[in-house]
């Protein structure tokens, strides 16, 4: 049973949930009968959202469990127990030394194993860390470990006598799900009388006339869980078992069944809730939206493919998303064609037979098993689908229809499995049946953080930083960070701001969270609920909470019955000839004069006339740019501090938008942080703390550049003057022309010719680029464009909580964050107008077609999480506060005039003018 062998081998390794899933219920397909009661075993051992423990020192798979980060980090270093007792005190951590001491019993049972592996591997399932005891298991080192250790035997039982032996009783609940009710009835006869498992099984076969398959409801229940579902009186389960990640999600259910199980599961990992789900709901296409949030959760979208051995034509695409390209998977295709070739492929709620595939399209249906297993997904639809057609085409070519059911045809069966045909939302075969036309050895798009080099407690991060020492450079970072509960396997940074949906609270109410440095969400604040069952009515349309729409040119949505808009100008298709003519595209048709003034919020606004259209009364705002002037001339500060200037653009407007802050001189700076800064004088500093601890100002975060050295005036998309190109990019800007400011460009492609002409904007830099132009700028630029509506009341409410006010700055560094292409890169500004514009585009100075077309599938990918309100990004403070996205993409044309091959419509590049002054610009 070489398939079996190689199915249980995988076990071993697997990480991911949807993937142990995945396997589990494939498992009595490719191994004997005889072998259920070991793969009982084998599931009760194996337990999804949870690490393995890792080889060596016995404590260190303990490590992620200390409290203090300074002794989980010499947890790590450690080689024996001696070794953390003078910085971790046994009083305080408690947990970890627990750990250690049930892993230092395991090590000395389990050593009595010898060389019987799987005797010794059955015991270490008793001393797991992140697992419940069972009877199972108890008894699978029992006939596996009589026979070869007695010392074996007695230490496992002088351990486990203080745990309850599991009860025959306890699974009566699982009777109720068998189908037929002799069973149910024979199903109770033989919990009560039986004792062992294989007993009760062997009965279960022969009286209720079905095999252990897990389709069948009664199977699932005893082959999924070793607990029965908590009773009603139950307090609320403790957070280990939560996974607060998917909790977002269950909001998204169309039908009251499934939302109920995806809480169930949720919030009480463990029970069997998830095998009906995966019945009733996994498939459901009236759930599309509920799974494709999950799918998000479990793998999110990555750019990326290569090194599959199976599935080598999905190799060499590091432009393309796929949501799990990795060995697990690429065997899995592999297994999956092998039992197909025996005539049926098993589905969890029907069987299709079909001919022999190895001779009827082989290359065809290897394919269909890679995309089911390597699960490419668009970024529209987020789905892993296959067309329609493709599946009409196969079915009638390779369908067995000797042995198709009563009223079954290829149509209606792909009616079931694949009911899109729209190529933006499914998979077309043809993309995958041949090998990618890109170089096998080409490097000019990476992908760090794909596969992840890091451990299961640190999240990789693209070193955007750059590093003082070149021969220990990487191009990852791994930082701390948090699961959103012990069932989860979504991490976040250490001291991120997290909204995770309250436990106990009705659906729309969140808490904000913090990271904390113990490696679990802490000091969370309860935010004012949402009512999700408002509507908003428009036009006598009904639109439910989270819609998006168009009202004339303003992008709304609906948000708990109120309608969000964009503010801007609208120009209606019956204005006259002098209408158009004075229409300026500005809020309030202000006219197009840059007489800038510097409001409170600390945005920058062409004229008091859209500065007073805002919002802002006179007393709110002065003349001049912000950056122009000096907080810190009225020596705010208290004596012995320091006044330093952090310009910021703040989205809240309860309190101060404070653009400076006093600090003191540090006294130790932390010498791991290292995030590179610039001061006045042309000198680096490791990170901001040693500036200030030498005394110096700063210039620009990022390694000094040669070309910054000396003023060099441009102007930002945000109608900033920047001294230097380097000083905008450090405030995450992008350059509209070089430079000082003066002009304003309108907000609307109907508006006419403005100020701007006035302005010489440079050749952009890549040749046959199709750029966009900002809003409120001037100069076309080569790069992709988000345009996002945000909601105002949540940013306040975040700011009370949070403190300093949520700011522009902030939400461009979360967002920076989910870029994974270290050759693109994220900028943006608050428009004029107050709608969040980001771009992303590519940063080195000559950029390739490829990276122009990687940089437009990250933003893709981000405009889709956005809209889908993706607990992927979602779940940070404060992108939660986003409403919906609006995505203007640039795309390199060809010197045929039309689009290049092989891209998509894409990003363009900055500047080529100013990044040639600034060639190294890409690590700021």
């Amino acid at each position: 049973y070489s398939s079996c062998k190689e199915a249980c081998d995988q076990l071993a390794t697997i990480k991911s949930e949807s993937r142990l899933k995945h396997l589990l219920q494939r498992l009595p397909s490719y191994c004997p009968e005889s072998m259920v009661i070991h793969l009982k075993g084998i599931m009760n051992v194996f337990s999804p959202g949870v690490s393995r423990k890792s080889e060596g020192w016995v404590g260190l798979g303990c490590c992620e469990l200390a409290i203090s980060a300074e002794c989980r980090r010499k947890c790590e270093q450690a080689s024996s127990k001696s070794d953390i007792t003078k910085v971790c005190k046994k009083v305080t951590e408690k947990p970890l030394y627990g750990c250690i001491t049930k892993n230092e019993i395991g090590s000395t049972c389990c050593s009595y194993a010898g060389r019987h592996t799987i005797c010794r591997e059955y015991c270490q399932a008793i001393f797991r860390t992140d697992s419940t005891l069972t009877a199972s298991q108890i008894n699978a080192v029992k006939d596996y470990c009589q026979s070869h250790s007695s010392q074996l035997l007695n230490c496992v039982n002088n351990f486990t006598k203080s745990y309850p032996i599991r009860s025959p009783l306890d699974s009566l609940y699982c009777c109720d799900r068998a189908e037929q009710s002799h069973c149910q009835v024979a199903c109770r006869r033989i919990l009560r009388t039986m004792n062992t498992e294989h007993e009760i099984m062997e009965g279960l076969i022969e009286e209720c006339g079905s095999q252990p398959l897990p389709q069948d409801p009664l199977w699932q229940c005893f082959l999924g869980s070793a607990h029965p579902p908590s009773p009603p009186e139950e307090e609320t389960p403790h957070p280990a078992k939560m996974d607060q990640a998917k909790l977002h999600c269950c909001a998204k259910a169309n039908t009251s069944l499934c939302r109920e199980m995806c809480e169930e599961m949720s919030t009480n990992w463990g029970s069997q809730t998830w095998q009906d789900f995966d019945q009733l709901c996994e498939y459901n296409p009236v759930e599309a939206e509920l799974i494709s949030c999950l799918s998000d959760v479990r793998e999110p979208c990555q750019l990326g493919c290569k090194d599959l051995g199976y599935c080598t034509n999905f190799n060499n695409r590091p432009t393309e998303l796929f949501r799990s390209c990795n060995v697990q998977s690429d065997q899995g295709a592999r297994n999956d064609f092998k039992l197909w070739s025996n005539g049926t492929i098993k589905m969890p709620y029907m069987n299709i037979p079909v001919l022999d595939i190895r001779k009827c399209l082989p290359d065809t249906w290897k394919a269909v098993a890679c995309v089911l297993q390597i699960k490419p997904c668009h970024s529209k639809s987020r789905g892993s689908l296959i067309c329609k057609s493709d599946c009409v085409e196969i079915l009638t070519q390779c369908g067995d229809r000797r042995r198709f059911h009563e009223g079954q045809t290829p149509e209606r069966i792909c009616e079931l499995l694949s009911p899109v045909d729209d190529p933006e939302r499914c998979i077309p075969l043809h993309t995958y049946l041949g090998e990618s036309l890109l170089n096998h050895n080409s490097t000019e798009v990476i992908h760090p953080c794909n596969p992840n080099p890091c451990s299961t407690n640190h999240l990789c991060e693209v070193n955007r930083r750059g590093c003082l020492d070149d021969y220990n450079c990487l191009p990852y970072i791994c930082v701390p960070a948090c699961k959103l509960g012990e069932a989860s396997e979504f991490l976040v940074q250490q001291d991120a701001l997290i909204q995770v949906p309250s436990r106990s609270a009705p659906a729309g109410c969140y808490e904000v969270c913090s990271c904390g440095a113990s490696g679990r969400l802490e000091n969370c604040v309860e935010m004012p609920c949402v009512d999700t069952t408002k509507a908003c009515v428009v036009g006598g349309q009904r639109k439910s909470h989270g819609t998006s729409f168009q009202i004339d040119c303003h992008h709304c949505s609906c948000f708990s019955g109120d309608t969000v808009c964009s503010t801007r100008e609208c120009l209606s298709e019956g204005s006259s000839e002098r209408d158009r003519h004075h229409f300026t595209g500005l809020p309030c048709s202000c006219p197009d004069h840059f007489i800038p003034v510097c409001a409170s919020n600390g945005r920058t606004y062409p004229s008091a006339c859209v500065a007073r259209c805002m919002g802002f009364k006179d007393h709110q705002f002065v003349f001049g740019q912000c950056r122009q002037i000096n907080p810190c001339v009225g020596k705010p500060c208290f004596r012995g501090q320091r006044c330093v200037l952090r310009f910021r653009v703040c989205l809240s407007d309860l309190g101060d938008c404070p653009q400076f802050e006093c600090v003191g001189r540090p006294s130790l700076c932390d010498r791991s942080t290292v995030e590179p800064v610039c001061d006045t004088e042309g000198l680096v500093h490791p990170s901001l703390c040693h500036l200030q601890q030498a005394g110096k100002s700063l210039a620009y975060m990022g390694h000094c550049q040669e070309s910054c050295r000396g003023p060099q005036p441009v102007c930002g998309h945000n109608g900033e003057t920047y001294e230097t190109v380097c000083d905008a990019f450090s405030d995450r800007v992008a350059v509209d022309y070089p430079g000082p400011c003066q002009a304003v460009g309108p907000l609307s492609d109907s508006a006419p010719d403005s100020s701007c002409a006035l302005v010489q904007c440079p050749p952009v830099s890549t040749p046959g680029c199709q750029s966009v132009i900002p809003p409120g700028a001037c100069c076309p630029i080569c790069a992709s464009m988000l345009q996002i509506l945000w909601n105002k009341e949540h940013i306040n409410t975040f700011s009370k909580v949070t403190k300093p006010p949520v700011t522009v700055q902030e939400v461009l560094r979360v967002l920076r964050l989910h870029v994974s292409v270290p050759q693109c890169d994220v900028f943006g500004y608050l428009s004029i107008d107050h709608v969040l514009v980001v771009l992303i585009a590519p940063v080195e100075q000559q950029p390739t077609p490829l990276q122009v077309e990687a940089c437009s599938k990250e933003a893709e990918k981000i405009d889709s999480l956005i809209n889908y309100s993706s607990p992927t990004l979602m779940s940070h403070v404060p992108l939660s506060a986003f409403l919906s996205s609006q995505l203007q993409t640039s795309w390199i044309l060809s010197s045929s005039g039309t689009a290049g091959h092989p891209l998509n419509p894409g990003l363009g590049v900055l500047l080529g003018l100013l990044l040639a002054a600034a060639p190294n610009l890409h690590i700021l």
